[in-house]
């Protein structure tokens, strides 16, 4: 038998076809490279294929391992922040500040570097950075010290969520893509067990609120916290290098032109489901093939995005510049009121508490904790949500911010501590949903050729305005409801943004 009797004949493929296994994608042709369209198309019909298995299940639970350090490290600034003032005597907004600065370079860095040398190295290397240094942050002896080492924390941190979410979406079955949004549990238990940690740690080895000297011996309830979030970040980071081996991106790998390679990776994948797939590097040139009115596009290199080729991709149509325009000034709006908000609600529970009589440190870190388990069941519920029809990711985000925003007022009218602390449940079991949701959204709408560049954008938008919100803080007194009122207002007009994005992921595959 000669070489060409051996050729398989798969132009019958249902591989082939965009209806035949997978959903079909949301983008118009044009908008996305013909060819790599038409490629990604094929590999969504063999993930798909595979379904939903043991790797994507273990992968769900590894990528959300960023989730956790993502919701916990930005948070410790907001805990640590009474104690650690005390000790070192210094404007608090400054560490926010710095560990901000932190989240931007590594929203820069990682998410772009996904694009140039895979997934593979950022997903792995994100979760070692966060928690060798924040385990060294707990010894720190000055305030310039911790306020460095918080913002390396902060470099690897601020790749997790972009990286990991790009990681997940490009292996998932299209029809199981809002398990993206239920990602978002992580981020609450991240919380959960901050809180749940901060409550003994700080409120029994800190300084009294009221005293006029605060010695490092008697404040060393922050320390500890730092040192148990870090290896407890140094223990999943373990987990996830040694027990889990991540694949490479199969749509990042036929991106740069490595189809055989990529073929590789979902048969890998298959087997470790221990299912098949019957495709072949020849559905992959069958499918680029069928595309004769195109202009090939050559394949982007490694290094294409210092020409900036990826990011020119996500403004290529009108329609595609629009959509990430609008997911840009969503993330930047969203990111300065939540960071304007959540780093100083500590803070705002423990001096509105004071104003109530009830101010200990015990009881912030009480009602911290109540507010982390509000944020879990936000997670299944957004799920569920974004999945309605006629609602979609759109319709719950647009009113998940809505509501978001409302609560946020509505706390000012709090006369007790536990008005309060109602008013916050609202807050916090919303804003999970609506945070879940843009998380997920983003990573959809973006083409995972470009879908690293597209969440660093966004991620970078959100890290921007993080910066800026202590800065308005240290001119705007934490003390009273200026800060609530700016962000409430920027959560209820991001809400009404997200309903005029064009492109709605429901019941559509991501390429």
């Amino acid at each position: 038998m000669d070489a060409q009797s051996e050729i398989v004949d798969v132009s019958e493929s249902p591989l082939l076809s965009a209806t035949k296994i997978a959903l079909e994608d949301m983008y118009e042709d044009g908008t996305v490279d013909p060819v790599y369209q038409a490629k990604a198309r094929v590999i969504n019909n063999a993930i798909q294929e595979i379904g939903m298995g043991k790797y994507q299940i273990h992968l769900f639970i590894c990528a959300g391992f960023g989730w956790f350090a993502d919701s916990v490290w930005p948070l410790i600034t907001g805990l640590i922040l009474t104690q650690v003032t005390a000790e070192f005597s210094f404007d608090g907004p400054f560490l926010t500040l710095a560990a901000n600065i932190g989240l931007l370079v590594g929203a820069i860095v990682w998410s772009a570097g996904c694009d140039i040398w895979g997934r593979r190295w950022s997903f792995n290397l994100t979760l070692l950075i966060a928690g060798v240094f924040g385990l060294s942050a707990g010894g720190s002896s000055n305030f310039v010290t911790l306020a460095s080492l918080l913002a390396v924390v902060g470099v690897g941190v601020g790749g997790n969520m972009p990286v990991d979410s790009a990681v997940f979406l490009d292996l998932v079955p299209g029809t199981h893509q809002y398990l993206l949004t239920v990602m978002s549990v992580w981020w609450s238990l991240g919380q959960l067990l901050c809180s749940l940690l901060a409550w003994p740690l700080i409120a029994n080895y800190s300084c009294p609120v009221d005293a006029s000297v605060c010695e490092r011996s008697q404040n060393m309830g922050w320390r500890y916290l730092l040192f148990t979030l870090g290896g407890i970040t140094l223990l999943l980071w373990c987990l996830r290098f040694f027990l889990f081996t991540l694949v490479e991106s199969p749509r990042f790998l036929v991106g740069i032109g490595k189809d055989a390679e990529a073929v590789s990776v979902i048969h890998k994948v298959a087997e470790y489901n221990s299912t098949s797939t019957g495709l072949s590097v020849e559905h992959l040139n069958q499918a680029a093939a069928q595309k004769p009115g195109d202009v090939k596009r050559p394949v982007l290199s490694r290094t294409s995005v210092y020409g900036l080729e990826h990011v020119k991709a996500l403004f290529s149509t009108r329609k595609m510049a629009i959509s990430t325009t609008l997911l840009i000034v969503l993330w930047g709006i969203i990111g300065l009121a939540s960071t304007l908000y959540n780093s100083f609600l500590p803070y705002l529970l423990t001096s509105r508490g004071a104003d109530y009589g009830d101010g200990s440190l015990s009881i912030t870190y009480r009602n911290q904790f109540i507010l982390s388990v509000i944020g879990i069941p936000g997670a299944f519920l957004a799920g569920w949500a974004v999945e309605l029809p006629y609602i979609g990711r759109r319709g719950t985000l647009a009113i998940s911010s809505g509501l978001t925003g409302a609560f946020l007022f509505a706390s000012t009218t709090a006369r007790s501590s536990n008005a309060l602390l109602g008013w916050n449940c609202g807050y916090v079991f919303n804003s999970n949903i609506m945070y879940g949701v843009l998380y997920a959204v983003s990573a959809e709408i973006f083409p995972a050729k470009h879908r690293g560049t597209g969440n660093g954008m966004v991620s970078t938008a959100t890290r921007v305005f993080g910066v800026i919100a202590p800065i308005i803080a240290l001119y705007a007194d934490i003390a009273t409801a200026v800060p609530v009122y700016i962000a409430g207002a920027l959560i209820i007009f991001a809400g009404v943004l997200a309903v005029l994005l064009p492109y709605e992921p429901r019941g559509k595959a991501s390429i």
